[in-house]
């Protein structure tokens, strides 16, 4: 990875190393509000209508959402910061792929996803990188290809330090953001606008929920 050596990849990586099998046991699959599974299967379906290219799973952690795209039909693989987060998911999904990389830097070919999946991932990702993260989305998608957000909201923009979770020490940096925010960012990548979700907490949550679902225009004929 080019940028490897950014502060904040360093300590997402360390802090998930620490907390990779308390995290798997506190969110197990299957553990997903209805809302958010439909929107999921959404995304499966314009995405396999549209082709058979692969889908990248990014910031694929334990693999859970992986492994539901491709029950669904989908393509997918995981890519994740975490060496630990990335050995669980192969143990637990040996018969799909798990890589370790960085949605900052993406080792990927040039439009070869038929979709991009980054579920509460780009939350870790400061302000200044957001950029980055939606370029490489518009570079490494297929015209026609989808990427779809998921990520903690509020009025305004935020953002968290944890030093410990799970009984381990971390460092790990939270940021939430509006949907209009993160929309502009996309839409400044060149990605479209194609529906945003939004819910309210439910359960032990403290923040709304929201989806953004944005398309890598084709060309015009």
């Amino acid at each position: 990875m080019t940028d490897a050596t950014e502060t904040f990849l360093r300590t997402t990586r360390t802090s998930y190393d620490a907390i990779a099998k308390d995290y798997a046991a506190q969110f197990p699959a299957g553990g997903r509000h209805p809302l958010d599974r439909t929107v999921i299967a959404a995304f499966a379906e314009l995405v396999t209508r549209h082709g058979t290219a692969p889908v990248a799973d990014l910031g694929s952690g334990p693999g859970h959402v992986t492994a539901l795209l491709d029950e669904l039909g989908v393509p997918a693989f995981g890519v994740d910061l975490s060496p630990a987060m990335v050995a669980l998911a192969r143990d637990t999904y040996p018969r799909l792929r798990f890589h370790i990389g960085s949605m900052t830097s993406l080792d990927l070919p040039d439009a070869t996803l038929g979709g991009i999946l980054a579920l509460y991932s780009t939350i870790h990702v400061p302000d200044a990188h957001l950029p980055t993260a939606c370029a490489e989305f518009h570079r490494t998608l297929q015209p026609g290809g989808h990427v779809l957000l998921a990520f903690q909201t509020a009025d305004a923009p935020g953002h968290l330090h944890l030093p410990e979770r799970f009984g381990h020490e971390i460092d790990l940096d939270y940021y939430w953001r509006t949907p209009e925010q993160l929309t502009a960012v996309l839409t400044e990548a060149g990605l479209e606008l194609v529906a945003t979700v939004h819910r309210e907490p439910t359960g032990e949550e403290t923040r709304s929920r929201a989806f953004i679902l944005s398309r890598k225009p084709a060309p015009e004929a």
